[in-house]
């Protein structure tokens, strides 16, 4: 049966999504890495085409679905994932682009927390500036996961921000001088309604192209870069499901 929610953005059959979740921004991506990355995956969800399916990794299930662009989108899909369909890990997988000195293209990238202009968390009415940080278990696999591939990982602060095109020029160099090593538009959403909700979440992130040097992936090089991506994304969800 299809499982009801008090939305219509997800429309799945009862007990075909995952416990954990790997999340591109784009829809098209969610059906890449099901074709090429799962075994048997299913679609489970067609809704504004936000593409979602279930299948296995090494044994294990594991759904993947587009979570669109920006906070607000990521808000809206996280939220109904872990609160409506049992969800207890959300991975972001995605591309960023590059700020840090030693940030370099086709780096990944494990967000260890977000900073971020968003407003967001002002729902939450929290006495104080609430941080946006990563699961730390999650973050832990992860990292063993990059060091087993022998792929280099990066871990730290990135930057989730509200705008694409931002009219401030001098924010970037603002975002190198407090440390940050990337500039993306979800993290920090995803986050929040993690730590809201007492689950589980973390954005790991390939480096497509830096801010400053003006260095960028090709569509061929951005393809093995995703794969490196993907496979810590993968071995990290397949530790966080029971067997």
């Amino acid at each position: 049966m299809i499982k009801e929610s008090p939305s219509a953005s997800i429309a799945a059959e009862d007990g075909l999504i995952a416990k954990a979740v790997l999340m591109p921004g784009d829809p098209l991506r969610a059906k890449y890495v099901a074709e090429h990355y799962l075994e048997n995956p299913v679609c489970f969800n067609t809704v504004r085409n936000m593409l979602g399916y279930t299948g296995t990794y090494k044994g294990k299930k594991i759904s993947v679905m587009g979570h669109g662009m920006g906070v607000p989108s990521v808000g809206i899909y996280s939220y109904e994932l872990y609160q409506f369909f049992g969800v207890d890990t959300i991975i972001r997988i995605g591309s960023a682009g590059g700020i840090g000195d030693n940030v370099k293209v086709r780096d990944v990238v494990i967000a260890l927390g977000a900073s971020t202009n968003s407003h967001f968390a002002d729902q939450y009415r929290f006495p104080g500036q609430l941080c946006a940080t990563a699961d730390y278990g999650l973050l832990k696999d992860a990292v063993a996961a990059a060091e087993k591939l022998g792929v280099r990982a990066d871990v730290g602060q990135v930057f989730t921000a509200d705008q694409f095109y931002n009219d401030n020029a001098e924010a970037g160099e603002m975002y190198r001088k407090f440390g940050i090593l990337a500039l993306e538009m979800e993290a920090a959403g995803l986050y929040w309604i993690a730590q809201r909700l007492g689950k589980r979440a973390l954005a790991i992130l390939t480096i497509s192209d830096h801010i400053f040097t003006g260095e960028s992936l090709s569509a061929r090089e951005r393809q093995d870069s995703f794969h490196e991506m993907m496979k810590i994304a993968l071995d990290t969800a397949w530790n966080a499901v029971e067997s």
